[in-house]
């Protein structure tokens, strides 16, 4: 009897196995987990050569290819050089815009994912190409930003090559494959494997769905590993040992994280406020870069520690090296460097300059605490370093996987309450100012809001030829009697606009017209809100299955 019990419970745990494996072929889940794994390997080695890009153009204006340009050689190069720098690199991104750049500006995080919920993931190769090479120009010849957000852009771009002979994937794989490439870029950028995933699930997808789990994973892990495989598995920043003197201190950093907030959202709007100014200014597209870069280069002179990524500046500040004066320098300087270089077209994204800003930060209120309790306060970088986490995750709208970056970067346990307590507060204040991450104020920018849920994203996003009617082969394609009278819709029309024509009159049906007015079809609808459905169930099995 026992033994037919053993032989049942093995039958039903074959079958189920069976129907996995079954499901797993239908969906065609290992295909998803090898193409995953391989766009991890192929942008771990794309990032490699994109940081090598940098150090190449860096080396033809300061004969160095190290980040550690301050200490090596441009506070100590010719100030004519540190100035024709920036500015002959601006002429060379400038003509690069003008000639060979689709958009006519470098691509970033926000165009993956605008690629990925409104393009099904598709970026085109000569895009992703390009913008890297623009990147490279910028970050190496001295502008002021970072090199995370256009890696990003690298791996999403690597990632929709990779699937695209594949045409029977679905929609959601195929944007699961496009957060796998940015997962593989964030993890091969920061050596962060867990913060990669994150990242992807939190900025690219916008939901934690398990489908999605294990590629971003794979591919996170593969690009980790091709950094450590050839750079060495050191963090970002090598640090003395950092702990909270007393947990009296955790006010501290609650003010610390408030601060970061608003630095964060004065960043935001300096950055809003050059980007306006300079679209208002009559100056050619090739113009614009040369112009920021004389601004640059002019402030490199004086400042050498904003050139570039920062890190080696964001390094110093978290070791302590800095007094007070010149921390508050040093925040504005980037600021307006930063804001100068992202309104002048150069290609770079801003997580580096957030961490740089965010270490400022926490080194002011770290010199302020010890001035105040001297006996109590933590070390003046145990603060910076929370500062880091707080502004980055205020600015990119990520708070979780920014966290996560800066632990993993540095690998320091002590601190992490207060890392996600500045944090998170850092935050609130940018959701009580109301004021959209980067990211999404990009995505605002071109008229599309995806921060407010998949139903506006659809109502957006979704045309008329979803739902559309076909005229009749032979009909007439003069629009008939009553519909001539109606608002008439185009195929291009968004749901949003549909929705609102057929409202205006109470109309059931409505005229599809071409530019020249002439009949292609008929909107009805029960058939827009039907397709609005479907598309909002979609979404809705993709973020939980």
């Amino acid at each position: 009897m026992a033994e037919k019990k053993e032989i049942s419970g093995l039958r039903r745990a074959l079958a189920h196995w069976e129907r996995l494996a079954g499901h797993m072929r239908q969906e065609r889940v290992w295909l998803v987990w090898l193409l995953a794994a391989l766009i991890g390997v192929a942008t771990g080695y794309a990032v490699l050569l994109f940081r090598y890009g940098i150090g190449a153009v860096q080396w033809l204006w300061l004969d160095v290819w190290e980040e550690n340009i301050v200490a090596t050689k441009a506070s100590f190069s010719h100030p004519l050089v540190v100035f024709l720098g920036p500015v002959a690199g601006g002429l060379v991104v400038g003509l690069l815009l003008v000639w060979l750049a689709p958009h006519r500006r470098a691509s970033g995080v926000a165009d993956v994912i605008e690629a990925a919920h409104v393009r099904h993931g598709v970026i085109s190769w000569k895009d992703g190409l390009m913008s890297a090479v623009i990147t490279v120009v910028s970050l190496g010849s001295g502008a002021s930003a970072g090199r995370e957000g256009p890696a990003v852009h690298i791996g999403a771009s690597i990632a929709s090559q990779a699937f695209r002979p594949f045409r029977y994937l679905t929609v959601a794989q195929r944007r699961v494959l496009v957060a796998a490439g940015a997962a593989a870029a964030v993890a091969a950028s920061f050596n962060a494997p867990i913060a990669g995933m994150l990242f992807a699930h939190e900025v690219i997808l916008g939901h934690y769905a398990l489908s999605a789990f294990v590629p971003t994973v794979l591919a996170s892990v593969a690009g980790a590993l091709i950094t450590r495989v050839h750079l060495g598995d050191q963090p970002a920043f090598t640090l003395p040992e950092l702990a909270i003197s007393s947990h009296f201190e955790i006010p501290a950093f609650l003010l610390l994280g408030l601060l970061a907030g608003f630095v964060a959202v004065a960043f935001l709007r300096m950055v809003e406020a050059f980007d306006l100014q300079a679209r208002r200014m009559p100056m050619p597209l090739w113009l614009r870069p040369v112009a920021g870069g004389a601004v640059i280069g002019l402030m490199g002179v004086f400042v050498p520690e904003i050139l570039g990524v920062g890190y080696e500046a964001t390094s110093q500040a978290l070791r302590g090296r800095y007094d007070l004066l010149f921390l508050l320098v040093l925040l504005a300087a980037k600021m307006l460097a930063t804001a100068v270089t992202l309104a002048s077209r150069f290609g770079g994204g801003v997580f580096s300059p957030s961490l740089f800003l965010g270490a400022m930060t926490g080194g002011i209120v770290g010199q302020v605490v010890g001035w105040l309790a001297p006996e109590a306060a933590s070390d003046v970088g145990a603060y910076a370093l929370v500062g880091t986490a707080a502004v980055a995750g205020a600015v990119l709208g990520a708070p979780l996987s920014t966290a996560l970056i800066v632990f993993e970067m540095t690998r320091d346990y002590a601190i992490t309450i207060a890392l996600l307590l500045a944090t998170s507060v850092a935050a609130v204040v940018m959701q009580v100012t109301a004021v959209r991450s980067f990211f999404h104020w990009q995505l605002q920018q071109r008229g599309l809001d995806l921060a407010s849920g998949p139903h506006r994203r659809i109502m957006r996003t979704m045309t008329v030829k979803a739902f559309l009617t076909p005229r009749e082969k032979g009909a007439s394609r003069t629009v008939p009697e009553p519909f001539d009278a109606r608002p008439q819709l185009r195929p291009d029309d968004t749901l949003e606009k549909a929705l609102r024509a057929f409202n205006r009159g109470n109309f059931s049906r409505l005229a599809v017209v071409d530019a020249k007015g002439k009949l292609v079809g008929w909107a009805d609808y029960a058939k827009a809100l039907e397709a609005y459905n479907d598309a909002l169930v979609e979404a809705e099995l993709e973020e939980h299955r």
